[in-house]
This record gives structure tokens, C-alpha cells and sequence, in this order.
């Protein structure tokens, strides 16, 4: 298994769409990249702490590779808005691919390239490819958010 993590607005959203690949273990929606040690939601929805909010996936490798995980990832949002995905703005929202390893980084900076090269977007890419630092769980209630919303909706 293998972990990867990235930032492309609003986790809830971020994380329903990784769920759907075949080839995800696990996913958990958190903050990583700034500097507050156990930031609230409150902390990182008010800027107070430097963090993104994230998705974390663990995923099997043997069925969906890392290259796939980026795909999704640019599919996701928007990567051209700088610390904003539609509505909601703010540095938590920035769009940042945190990576593991030195694969990751090499893969990501690739994928970043070929995707400025595409010719899809006007404007510059503007997501960061960071190393991956502590990443910190949100609360159970933003877990699964969208599907926990679904549920309650058709009940």
C-alpha cells in the first residue's frame, strides 16, 4: 500500500471523487502544510494555522497507480485559482499536491508540466508541490461528509 495526499479545495468534495476509483483503500480528510500542532477546523476555516485541507489515501498500487491518483487529482478543480476553489476562498483551500517520496515529487512535477502544456488552461498553474508534513485528521463529522449527506437525504 501507498499513501498520497493532496489540496484542491473543499475536502468533502475532494474526497467523494478519489472514493469512487477503484484502487482506494482507505481516505481520511485532514489539514497538512502549516504550522499549528492539532489545528481545529475553526483554526484553518479562520487562516490562523498555515494548513490546507487535504485528503489522505491509501491505495493499492497494483490497482491504480500514482499517475491515475494525479489525473483525478487535475479533474478535481481547479488548479489555475490561487487559494480559491468556487466559492470558497482562502489559503486552506489552495490547490497543493503534498508528496511522499521523491517518486511522487518527480511524477507530480511532471504531471504539473504536461498538464501547464495541455493547452486546457489560459492562466498559469498555480499548485504547489510540497513535501508532505504531520498530517492532522479532521473531525469524524467531516468524514465521508457528502456520503453521510446522501444518506440522511434519502432516508
Amino acid at each position: 500500500m501507498e499513501k498520497a495526499t493532496f489540496g484542491a479545495g473543499c475536502f468533502w468534495g475532494v474526497q467523494a471523487a478519489f472514493d469512487k476509483l477503484k484502487g482506494i483503500v482507505y481516505s481520511e480528510v485532514g489539514f497538512m502544510g502549516g504550522s499549528v500542532k492539532e489545528p481545529t477546523y475553526e483554526q484553518v476555516s479562520n487562516e490562523e494555522t498555515g494548513h490546507a485541507e487535504v485528503v489522505q489515501l491509501i491505495f493499492d498500487p497494483d490497482k491504480i497507480s500514482y499517475e491515475d491518483l494525479l489525473k483525478e487529482f487535475w479533474e478535481v478543480h481547479n488548479p489555475t485559482l490561487l487559494n480559491q476553489q468556487g466559492l470558497n476562498e482562502g489559503t486552506q483551500y489552495r490547490s497543493v499536491i503534498f508528496h511522499h517520496n521523491e517518486q511522487q515529487k518527480n511524477k507530480a512535477e511532471e504531471a504539473k508540466k504536461q498538464e501547464q502544456l495541455s493547452g486546457k488552461y489560459d492562466m498559469k498553474i498555480a499548485t504547489a508541490i510540497e513535501p508532505a508534513t504531520t498530517f492532522y485528521p479532521a473531525a469524524e463529522k467531516h468524514q465521508k461528509y457528502l456520503e453521510k449527506q446522501n444518506l440522511e437525504q434519502s432516508k
